[in-house]
């Protein structure tokens, strides 16, 4: 960690940095965030595996809002990034008390959005099953699932605003313990809600787990639960921990107009790509819908196996954010373009690993989240097309990091809407009909390697550092 800081500290005072080191400061911030990553979806294995014993009815109730909920998690994220950026760029120029000032009013303003959101997902949690075409067998399960996921929103919310400051101020270690603590929190929750009290042999002994027995509610309230006493834990080391970041005597909460405009600013543009994105995941849920409780739970748990081998691009694209905000911040132009091209590189480099990866054990990771042969043998099958694409997709990834580390939101979130719906909707529409579930599947991986080739071309250019400019320093 010593390491790491000598360098961010170096990049921040106008250091020169070799190509050797910059390499490394990308490696030593990307991999906390891979774990941060990784360990978020190894929680959804674990909801999945756990429910999957239920049978396919208790996959397909939580596979049918699953794009429900990453809508609502995706406008959290970017409610959140509206601050966050501002505040490696603030980190990077030295200002670490406007930095403060930006975390104080951030928090605030993103618990009130969270509430809104809460009372939205309550609202709509009754019918959404219904309006996403779920068959009235599973609408029950999965309207009582997203209720009780509404109800957390805002502490998923600090949670994501909290630990995206922490890796923009240059820790990410902290935030990646807390995620894979949440992980192990998110097991022991779940053992307890999921199944009733049953015997199981634990080293030749009988032993007796108790159990709520509350199927794939529990599975919701147990998630729910290890979300809230992270959130608790991530803002205690934001604000209480954090060397730059926490709270000072005589430091209140001001709103500044300009600082929200900023976020705003931001935030917009990246909310709107949420809802681009997990839009076109509800309208593909609808494409497959029709297709049954065997294609749905396989959809769902296919795309759950798939994102562990796209995390790792996600925590290279925070590691992203933060070296190009805080280069702005430092005002690094120099650096701006070549930290853009070798965090690209090297998450499109781990993804092609992990692609392969995903290819050769598709059958083993879908065998760990459902006990029934026909969603093995589908899942397994439509996994290894996707393996395809992983690395035009880590591309497109980390680039968008890249672009929003710059401040860069407006255009790329008008590149994934194209990408969604102009390429893959209408192709897995067309492909469903002759193909079923295969074609959806052959329509993501096409339109993820149109999405990858795009967004190199825009990291390619320099229009996205024409609205560079670099905060003043202390």
């Amino acid at each position: 960690m010593k390491k790491e800081i000598n360098l961010l500290e170096q990049l921040r005072s106008g250091a020169e940095l070799c190509f050797r080191e910059q390499l490394w400061l990308t490696i030593q911030l990307s991999i906390p965030a891979i774990l941060a990553q990784i360990s978020s979806i190894v929680m959804q294995y674990i909801d999945a595996s756990m429910v999957g014993q239920l049978g396919a009815g208790g996959s397909a109730a939580i596979g049918i809002v699953s794009s429900s909920t990453w809508l609502m998690g995706g406008l959290c994220a970017a409610a959140a990034t509206g601050f966050t950026v501002q505040v490696a760029q603030r980190v990077g120029a030295k200002n670490d008390k406007e930095a403060r000032s930006i975390v104080r009013q951030g928090l605030a303003a993103v618990f009130l959005f969270g509430c809104i959101l809460m009372l939205i997902g309550m609202g709509i949690s009754k019918v959404l099953p219904q309006w996403l075409g779920g068959d009235a067998s599973i609408c029950p399960d999965a309207s009582r699932y997203f209720l009780i996921y509404a109800l957390f929103i805002p502490a998923l919310q600090l949670n994501s605003a909290s630990g995206g400051m922490l890796q923009c101020s240059g820790n990410m270690k902290i935030p990646s313990i807390l995620h894979i603590l949440m992980c192990f929190l998110d097991v022991v929750f779940n053992l307890f809600l999921i199944f009733p009290t049953r015997d199981i042999l634990l080293w030749g002994m009988r032993v007796t787990i108790p159990g709520a027995g509350l199927g794939v509610m529990g599975a919701a309230l147990g998630t729910a639960f290890a979300e809230l006493v992270t959130a608790g834990m991530m803002l205690y080391f934001l604000l209480v921990r954090s060397p730059i970041l926490h709270l000072r005597k005589g430091e209140k909460l001001c709103f500044n107009s300009s600082d929200l405009r900023q976020a705003v600013k931001i935030a917009v543009p990246v909310g709107f790509e949420q809802a681009v994105m997990c839009g076109a995941q509800i309208m593909t849920t609808r494409i497959v819908a029709p297709l049954g409780t065997i294609a749905i739970a396989a959809n769902s748990l296919s795309v759950t196996a798939e994102s562990l081998c796209y995390m790792p691009g996600y925590g290279i694209g925070s590691a992203a954010t933060t070296l190009i905000g805080q280069s702005i911040g430092a005002g690094r132009k120099d650096l701006t373009r070549r930290l853009g091209w070798i965090t690209t590189g090297l998450g499109m480099a781990v993804m092609t690993g992990s692609g392969i990866l995903l290819f050769i054990f598709a059958p083993f990771m879908i065998r760990i989240l459902s006990p029934d042969p026909a969603i093995r043998d589908l899942g397994a099958q439509i996994l290894r097309i996707e393996a395809f694409a992983e690395p035009m997709y880590a591309a497109s990834i980390v680039a968008s990091g890249v672009f929003r580390g710059a401040g860069d939101t407006l255009i790329p979130s008008c590149m994934n809407f194209f990408s969604m719906w102009f390429v893959r909707i209408p192709l897995s529409a067309l492909l469903a009909v002759k193909l079923g579930l295969y074609g959806v599947w052959l329509a993501m991986c096409i339109e993820l390697c149109v999405r990858g080739v795009i967004f190199l071309f825009r990291l390619k250019g320099k229009r996205w550092m024409t609205g560079i400019s670099s905060p003043e320093k202390c």
